[in-house]
């Protein structure tokens, strides 16, 4: 049998590191946050402690809870009766039923509805769950792992998460390291993705040569693993054509900086503005370009946008401020 480990593919020393968590933590029955940038791998590594745990054997269920619109996320967590609303023609179990025994996996929590993070709560502490238009509790056995890109801690002070939750959520903290942070992974990932697709286009792709692959280690990544794996894609069907569809704007503005005196003078929230702020100018003003490029989800985006006081940001002579 192959080692569920494997499937976090990578050998550099941050990545080692958080294997071996991985590892310690598979075996608990604790809840397990786990943070990282978009793109990064979070859901390969909440998949890989399910595998390793002693529940490998029950069903794993995952849900970005970004992909659930806010009238609905009750329904889809913890399922309904029929009649409890309109077109609620049939019983429907909710995805914590439907993890019974096994593992529920909760993509971008930070960015649930505050109205809706007590009734969570109130499950993980119960451990059970009430269906829309019942009155019956039902026992649920899941172990519960969540995982957000957004700054959640910031999130709690601003108010926008409950500490009491979030609280519950972390009993074990991971996190999972962006691609720029372990350029040294970037071939093995390159060849397991390889693999990967060539077998599922009928091919044996050949792989980047020596000056393709330092360009990839030279490129910043904004999109990380996710990000690289789709350039493996385009790679296999189009050649050094490619590196054509790779975004150097990026890495470009920070080189048209004075990084060691500027840059260097400034504080983590200016830098942060800074960033976001040339990251819109590059993108026209388009915040869902902006969000992807900087690893954020759009809401987390639209916060740092009110909270530096962005909005309007055309051109890179317009000014930030910061609130504090």
């Amino acid at each position: 049998m192959a080692d569920p480990l494997a499937s976090i593919v990578g050998n550099s020393p941050r990545i080692r590191e958080l294997k071996q968590q991985v590892a310690q933590v598979a075996a608990a029955e604790f809840p397990v946050l786990i943070l990282g940038e978009s793109g990064a791998g979070k859901e390969v590594v909440a998949r890989t402690i399910h595998a390793l745990s002693p529940r490998r054997d029950a069903p794993f269920v995952g849900q970005s809870c970004l992909a659930i619109p806010e009238a609905l996320i009750e329904s889809e967590l913890f399922g309904f009766e029929a009649g409890a609303f309109t077109d609620a023609r049939e019983r429907r179990i909710g995805l914590f039923e439907q993890a019974e025994g096994g593992t529920i996996f909760l993509d971008e929590i930070g960015d649930i509805p505050l109205s809706f993070q007590k009734r969570l709560l109130r499950v993980l502490q119960e451990r059970e769950v009430r269906r829309l238009g019942s009155a019956d509790a039902i026992r649920i056995n899941v172990r519960v792992i969540t995982a957000t890109n957004a700054p959640i801690e910031q999130f709690v002070s601003e108010g926008h998460f409950r500490s009491d939750l979030l609280y519950r959520l972390n009993t074990f903290e991971l996190r999972v390291p962006p691609l720029r942070q372990r350029i040294e992974d970037i071939p093995a990932l390159v060849e397991h993705f390889l693999q990967r697709h060539g077998r599922r286009f009928g091919i044996e792709p050949v792989a980047p040569g020596a000056e393709v692959m330092q360009q990839l280690k030279d490129y910043p990544w904004p999109g990380n693993v996710r990000e690289l794996e789709n350039f493996v894609v385009r790679w296999i069907s189009l050649g050094e054509e490619a590196l054509n569809a790779l975004d150097k704007h990026m890495a470009l503005s920070f080189e048209q900086q004075d990084i060691s005196r500027r840059w260097l003078s400034m504080t983590m929230d200016e830098i942060e503005a800074e960033v976001i702020r040339m990251v819109l100018h590059d993108c026209g003003g388009n915040k869902t370009l902006a969000a992807r490029r900087l690893g954020l989800a759009r809401k987390s985006l639209y916060n740092k946008i009110e909270r530096y006081q962005l909005e309007g940001v055309k051109s890179k002579g317009a000014k930030t401020r910061n609130r504090g």
